[in-house]
């Protein structure tokens, strides 16, 4: 999945041609540019938080060893705009965690490269800082996978269910949440869930996880000190029946939940992880996530093989709120907000899916997520209010390797009866350099080499409201017929699941 991540910025000349017209600011040659008086201050600031050991960035900025190698690609890729990493259309919306790099940040940096990219004297570095051993947040609970999961080779993936019993004994709000994976590199994505079915449906599921509760939890060492086991095993989804593509388990149980009510479901998600995206912390919006005691947590994996046999060993951390919050966030994944049956053309470079929701009551937009593949090109959300006002609330340009989150500068008021339609455009034509096929059409499904259109939203609402009361959609392939004839029949290795039409 991510094994062109590592050359993020190795690709910054050839995927956006020559360097952008740039006017370098004065350097002083008595004075010049050096990383350790000049440089370093503006990696700490910027760029450290993910380059770094056990960060997402391919390669550490930590040192002036680690970072010279860089230099002229990091110089082209800010000047290119790929780094820090934003797509979103600056004319629509405000948001908070847009990178801020200055532009004197931008001259010394060009500077430094253009002038020898020189280490400097030692005595004029700032301190370093003190980073939490992979972590972005300190968490106060983590949960982990119950051992390493292997990942061979080659292959075309698979997605695992890794059922872990909840660490919270009463429902319990949080204020953030982290998903790490082991090895990235085969991570497509991770979903943390509390699934809504019974209890009964997991109760055979048999192996140990580990579950650490921690005032401190900054390191892996003291994660793996562990004083409780629990019941944990990994459901592999490799025979379920497939309509249009590759499917999860959530998703087979929300299509048979849709055949028989004929509304749209949104996938029931508490975290989510993709190449690039941050940590959710919902203090940002004056809120918390409610996290269900009594169910237990599932960690649904999907590994992509990469051509290097390795393991995964995801853990998720959570920080805790002090006491009850008036204000719930929820995100909101609609399932099969577009038509899956049909399939992209080959060749085609902008073929359109588009989908329509509506809120059935009011809520503060405060958060958007597109999730595509590697022919995913850009995704925009718009509103209709009730009272015929339009707004374009997101514009984005789609990057399979930065799936960014996109935390709103203030929440938006969406009132009930507000429409929201979600436009996407895929390239599935040779210009694609990441299209693995652009001969054959690619139909819609889990694996990395089909195609998704997943608008995941984040919304904020009185602490007391039900996720399923806000916000309804007809599902766009919906046609009243049953998929699997009268039944739909969910098919795991451990423990099969059968949803009845009544």
């Amino acid at each position: 999945m991510t094994r062109f991540f590592g050359l993020v910025l190795l690709t910054a000349t050839m995927s956006l041609g020559t360097e952008l017209p740039f006017t370098p600011a004065p350097v002083d040659e008595t004075q010049p540019v050096t990383f350790n008086k000049d440089v370093l201050p503006v990696l700490q600031n910027n760029c450290q938080v993910c380059h770094r050991p056990g960060g997402i960035g391919p390669m550490s900025f930590l040192t002036y060893a680690s970072t010279r190698p860089w230099a002229k690609a990091i110089k082209t890729a800010i000047l290119n705009k790929q780094m820090p990493p934003w797509f979103a259309d600056s004319h629509y919306g405000e948001f908070r965690n847009a990178p801020k790099l200055k532009q004197a940040d931008i001259h010394t940096l060009v500077a430094w490269a253009d002038s020898g990219a020189r280490e400097g004297d030692t005595a004029d570095k700032p301190p370093a800082i003190q980073w939490t051993n992979g972590w972005r947040i300190k968490p106060d609970v983590v949960v982990s996978m119950p051992e390493a999961s292997p990942v061979p080779a080659k292959g075309i993936g698979e997605i695992q269910s890794f059922f872990i019993p909840n660490p919270f004994k009463e429902d319990t709000w949080v204020t953030s949440i982290e998903i790490r994976p082991g090895d990235p590199s085969v991570v497509h994505h991770v979903i943390v869930q509390i699934p809504e079915q019974p209890i009964s449906v997991f109760h055979d599921v048999v192996n140990t996880a580990s579950v650490t509760v921690c005032a401190d939890c900054t390191t892996d060492a003291q994660v793996q000190k562990v004083e409780k086991t629990f019941a944990a095993k990994p459901i592999v989804v490799n025979d379920i029946p497939r309509q249009g593509g590759g499917s999860s388990y959530s998703d087979q149980l929300a299509r048979a939940h849709e055949r028989i009510t004929g509304q749209g479901v949104f996938t029931t998600m508490e975290a989510v992880y993709a190449p690039g995206s941050p940590p959710l912390d919902f203090r940002y919006s004056n809120s918390a996530k409610l996290i269900r005691a009594g169910k237990p947590i599932r960690l649904e994996v999907h590994y992509t093989p990469n051509g290097k046999q390795t393991s995964d060993k995801t853990m998720v951390g959570f920080t805790v709120a002090k006491g009850p919050s008036q204000r719930r966030f929820v995100i909101m994944a609609p399932e099969h907000l577009v038509d899956i049956r049909k399939p992209i053309p080959a060749g085609e470079a902008n073929w359109e899916t588009k989908g329509e929701l509506t809120f059935t009551r009011d809520a503060d937009l405060v958060w958007f997520m597109p999730h595509m593949h590697l022919r995913g090109k850009d995704m925009t959300y718009r509103l209709i209010y009730p009272n015929g006002r339009k707004e374009t609330v997101l514009s984005t340009k789609f990057n399979f390797y930065w799936q960014l989150g996109y935390e709103v500068e203030k929440p938006i008021k969406v009132p009930k009866g507000t429409r929201m339609i979600v436009t996407a455009h895929h390239d599935n034509s040779a210009n694609n350099p990441l299209n693995p096929e652009p001969t054959k059409s690619v139909s819609w499904g889990e694996m990395t080499a089909q195609e998704m259109m997943l608008p995941w939203f984040g919304v904020v609402v009185n602490g007391d409201a039900q996720p399923d009361s806000i916000a309804s959609y007809r599902p766009g392939d919906f046609d009243g017929a049953m998929p699997f004839g009268t039944s739909a029949v969910l098919r795991v290795t451990t423990p099969p699941v059968t949803v009845e039409a009544q």
